[in-house]
């Protein structure tokens, strides 16, 4: 019974080590616990003086792309070249290169087939003939119209990009039920312009 008694007393006092070894347990986890509060200290310190990251609500918006018809289109005759270029929020384009400027006198063409009398001095080159063309949910641009100074004529138009050096130019009145296909090829950078640059417009005319 004195070995019970002995035993059950040493299992409920702890001996020497026993106490020192909880106190040093004790100090190691104060000790982490004053670390870390510092280690928070000093990180927030570091955060205040750092730049803050915007959100996704203040980042600034990328820039478009630019649009991929935008550019020089030499006609499906080869004769002419041809500017499309935004004028606002819509597409418009202008003659900026003729294979033959000049008629048979020398003289540079004009807008000799034109229905009103006072626009048939105008020169070919740096006519408007492409205005009002808006995008469509389809990457099309439509609903604008196109004007053929050969017969002095204007009609609905359609351009919608093939490829990157090819146009789709399409020819309607109305309805596409009747209508006319042509592909106009991307120009070269090299090709020379018969005008200065000016700004596009989409007055029709």
């Amino acid at each position: 019974m004195l070995g019970d008694f002995k035993r059950g007393n040493e299992s409920r006092v702890p001996t020497p080590s026993g106490v020192q070894m909880q106190k040093s347990r004790f100090l190691l986890a104060r000790t982490a616990v004053v670390r870390s509060k510092r280690a928070l200290a000093v990180a927030a310190v570091v955060a205040m003086t750092l730049p803050i990251a915007p959100t996704h609500a203040q980042q600034v918006p990328s820039v478009p792309p630019a649009n991929p018809i935008n550019g020089v289109w030499i006609d499906d005759t080869g004769g002419g070249a041809i500017e499309v270029a935004p004028c606002g929020t819509r597409l418009c384009g202008r003659i900026v290169w003729l294979k033959a400027p000049i008629d048979k006198a020398g003289r540079p063409l004009t807008d000799d087939y034109n229905p009103q009398a006072g626009q048939r001095n105008r020169p070919i080159c740096g006519l408007p003939v492409i205005g009002d063309l808006q995008q469509q949910r389809n990457g099309a641009w439509d609903a604008g119209w196109i004007y053929d100074p050969k017969v002095g004529k204007s009609y609905d138009v359609e351009l919608k990009l093939r490829s990157p050096d090819r146009l789709q130019v399409t020819g309607y009145i109305g309805t596409k039920f009747f209508s006319e296909t042509f592909i106009w090829t991307r120009a070269p950078a090299t090709l020379p312009r018969c005008i200065t640059a000016t700004t596009p417009t989409s007055a029709k005319l």
